[in-house]
């Protein structure tokens, strides 16, 4: 669904697809057809990665059939909830809601989760840290083997935390003023997290996808790991399938947890560094694609009826003033959160570092919808909550 999305956006910003939002038939059409091509998307996902993933270990057809079907059916299900909210019958997407929600379970597992682990203690890090208290010893509460939570990845989910609040709240603000309603003056502001969560959703599904490609390869052309060429793109461990041992594919995947990492510290530097140039890369072309360009946004403050103070009414002017803001901010902000996600990813924070940057900036996105929408006047008690009187 999102992949779907995201390649219409992109076809629509590329001005391969042209749309004209402001007139509501077009605006149906573009709709329709992303529906249509999120069905192709889901049918075609759905029966490659069934039968790449499980396909080899099942001997009757039927059996492979159920799971694509079940695979479509999910992603069916959730496509729907999807246009539920989306149609008032909730805030913001569903798609966000979901993937939220997916992010704040793991954080509350790793948290509070009372299953046994492999080293016998709990999952959870606060049932372990009881769990130490009475048994008298807390020499392994701070660091976990096996990517188990611990102290040190509580802290640093919560240091990621409020760095990504902290940076979140940092922008350039423009005045401008109404040149329809006299006296209306307001402020244009330019975030240092101008790209949002784009980059970031789209580095992942590079890499998810890069592994799930070279997984198909591998399995199919170098499986005992002996074809020198495939060894350069990928090798992955014949007794352990999804874990890759070397080639390309080795330093484009994260060595989660900080015992790992020290294992190979190189490619826990390759892959921060892969993941800050990728970040950068796609953010810049969600810029340019995307409609946030400064041609783009002056584009839009002249169709809004706004101009900025001591500059003339044209697309040109007001073009030259954001262009000394968001090319800088683009790159700025894409290698802040390359970083982050790089850093979150090795170092093993819950809920994992591209997860913990799409909740805060979904919560993010929530909270100014609600204040967008007078929640305090609506529903004191939530208002009182977001610290709205």
């Amino acid at each position: 669904i999102v992949t779907a999305g995201l390649l219409m956006q992109l076809l629509r910003g590329s001005d391969i697809l042209k749309f004209d939002f402001k007139k509501p038939d077009e605006r149906g059409i573009f709709q329709t057809a992303t529906k249509l091509v999120t069905y192709v998307v889901i049918v075609a996902e759905s029966i490659v990665y069934a039968a790449a993933v499980y396909g080899p270990g099942i001997s009757e057809p039927y059996v492979l059939g159920v799971m694509i079907g079940q695979l479509m059916a999910a992603s069916i299900i959730i496509m729907f909830l999807d246009e539920l909210i989306q149609k008032g019958w909730g805030l913001g997407s569903g798609i966000s809601l979901f993937i939220m929600a997916g992010v704040a379970q793991q954080i509350l597992w790793s948290l509070f989760s009372p299953l046994p682990a492999g080293d016998g203690g709990t999952i959870g890090i606060i049932p372990y840290i009881g769990q130490s208290i009475m048994e008298g010893d807390m020499s392994n509460v701070l660091f976990r083997s096996n990517q188990l939570p611990s102290i040190f990845g509580l802290c640093l989910t919560a240091g990621i935390l409020l760095i990504l609040v902290f940076t979140q709240g940092m922008k350039i603000e423009i005045p401008i003023v109404s040149t329809k309603y006299r006296g209306f003056s307001a402020v244009y502001p330019i975030k240092l997290m101008y790209v949002s969560n784009i980059p970031v959703i789209l580095a992942s599904a590079l890499t998810a996808n890069a592994v799930f490609i070279f997984q198909m390869l591998w399995a199919n052309m170098n499986p005992r790991n002996n074809n020198v060429f495939m060894n350069i793109l990928a090798q992955f461990d014949p007794t352990s399938p999804s874990t890759p041992i070397g080639g390309i594919i080795y330093y484009i995947t994260p060595p989660r947890g900080l015992d790992v990492a020290m294992l190979d510290p190189g490619r826990a530097v390759g892959y921060v560094l892969f993941m800050i140039g990728i970040v950068v890369v796609f953010g810049r072309l969600w810029v340019e694609l995307g409609g946030l360009s400064p041609k783009s946004a002056a584009q839009n403050l002249l169709d809004a009826d706004v101009q900025i103070p001591g500059f003339r009414r044209s697309n040109k002017p007001v073009e030259a003033l954001l262009n000394k803001y968001i090319p800088s901010v683009t790159i700025i902000g894409s290698m802040i959160l390359g970083l982050l996600a790089g850093v979150s990813d090795v170092l093993g924070v819950f809920g994992s570092g591209i997860g913990i940057l799409l909740m805060v900036d979904i919560l993010i996105n929530y909270y100014t919808q609600l204040v967008r929408e007078q929640v305090e006047v609506v529903m004191p008690r939530l208002g009182a909550l977001l610290g709205r009187k």
